[in-house]
């Protein structure tokens, strides 16, 4: 089922202590997206993976299409929010893996590791993220289609 228009404008969004600094200035940067900010609100300490279930549950449910989650590497929240089914959650560093992973793996999780990435630049990859449609070709669909064989696998 192909989200509406004001679905894919509605974005998830987590962190754990770590990344609030990123996190809000992701929103602030992007106010053309319609944020959904599940928290924490403060620099207390949290485990990532609380809020890595979260968002990507809500994804899974299909209450959201596609989710940010930011923490000091964003390899904690990846490995947490890839349990889920459904839950394509990539680490990107840069434009260009960001764009891939819609582009080729239709990621629908984007991770931020906060301890690497400058806030302005975070909102550039998660920008250029969030544009990115998928490519829907015939051998990136494929590769989804064994991805979905190996979570029923595991069901």
């Amino acid at each position: 089922m192909t989200p509406s228009p004001t679905q894919t404008r509605h974005v998830l969004i987590a962190s754990d202590h770590a990344g609030i600094e990123l996190k809000a200035a992701i929103q602030t940067a992007l106010p053309e997206w319609r944020w959904e900010d599940l928290g924490p609100i403060n620099g207390g300490r949290v485990d990532y993976p609380d809020f890595a279930e979260k968002l990507a549950t809500r994804i899974s449910n299909g209450e959201a299409h596609l989710g940010i989650l930011i923490c000091g590497s964003g390899i904690g929240m990846s490995i947490a929010a890839n349990k889920i089914n459904g839950v394509r959650a990539a680490v990107v560093e840069n434009p260009v893996s960001a764009r891939l992973s819609r582009e080729h793996n239709d990621a629908n999780v984007l991770c931020l590791g906060s301890r690497f990435i400058a806030p302005a630049y975070g909102a550039e990859i998660a920008r250029v993220w969030l544009e990115t449609p998928f490519s829907n070709d015939d051998r990136h669909r494929g590769r989804l289609d064994k991805i979905q064989k190996l979570e029923k696998k595991r069901t």
